[in-house]
């Protein structure tokens, strides 16, 4: 194997580029040739506003209060965009039932409470292992589209969400999670600095956005009503902000 001949990686160069999204190297063999060069990573409106890190809200419907013992039932991970028409905006929601684990613990009172029958035929649900890897596979795609370097969960309260992702992730061992270890986005506290609100029905309203008590507790609604919240949040503060905004 040659290296490559002066002249022949600029004409290889069109085709063969990395795209800018992708990684910071690239080894592409051409028949008895081979080419390595390095690519700069071009980070997006999205990833220049939180430091590199993919605001992904997340909601996890539970059968209680332990992340160890007591089952997930359902997830739901939406994605946030940014254009300079809409600003901050929901643009892709990923959710998954899920099959309690094995010797999973349920509370009558959080069943209750969510109104999730864990063993309906009609949710079709998954176990763990598949659902997560769903959402963080789709999680990783965006991740890598926005040059971002790793995901942070956004949740109301997300310490909750967050114990309960990582068990499920160390129960079902699942190998490349893409959120940040320990840092989060509290709407709670954000809500409760821009509208006086840590309720999120209540924090909800402030935004004047639409809440349903009938819809509320499942993952997907409350991840989608987070989302906006968030999205209302930051919006507001970024038109604070003005020309210190980063550009597309």
């Amino acid at each position: 194997m040659r290296p490559a001949r002066a002249g022949e990686l600029d004409s290889w160069r069109e085709e063969y580029e990395c795209p800018r999204w992708v990684a910071t190297q690239k080894v592409t063999t051409i028949g008895l040739v081979r080419i390595q060069w390095f690519c700069p990573v071009i980070k997006s409106a999205v990833a220049q506003r939180f430091r590199g890190f993919l605001p992904v809200v997340v909601d996890i419907e539970t059968g209680g209060f332990n992340a160890s013992t007591d089952a997930m039932l359902e997830i739901a991970a939406v994605l946030v965009s940014w254009d300079e028409t809409k600003g901050w905006h929901r643009s892709e929601t990923v959710a998954r039932h899920v099959k309690p684990f094995a010797g999973a613990r349920l509370e009558e009172s959080a069943l209750k409470f969510n109104k999730i029958d864990p063993w309906h035929p009609f949710r079709l649900a998954v176990d763990e292992k598949e659902a997560l890897n769903d959402i963080f596979s789709r999680v990783r795609d965006v991740v890598n589209v926005h040059g971002c370097s790793r995901a942070i969960l956004v949740g109301h309260n997300p310490a909750f969400d967050l114990s309960f992702l990582k068990a499920a992730v160390e129960r079902a061992k699942v190998k490349r999670n893409p959120f940040h270890a320990f840092s989060t986005f509290d709407t709670a506290s954000l809500a409760g600095v821009a509208f006086g609100q840590t309720v999120l029905s209540r924090a909800v309203a402030a935004a004047q956005l639409e809440w349903s008590e009938e819809a509320a507790h499942s993952a997907i609604y409350d991840a989608e009503k987070t989302a906006d919240l968030f999205c209302v949040i930051v919006n507001q503060w970024d038109r604070f902000r003005g020309s210190d905004l980063p550009s597309a």
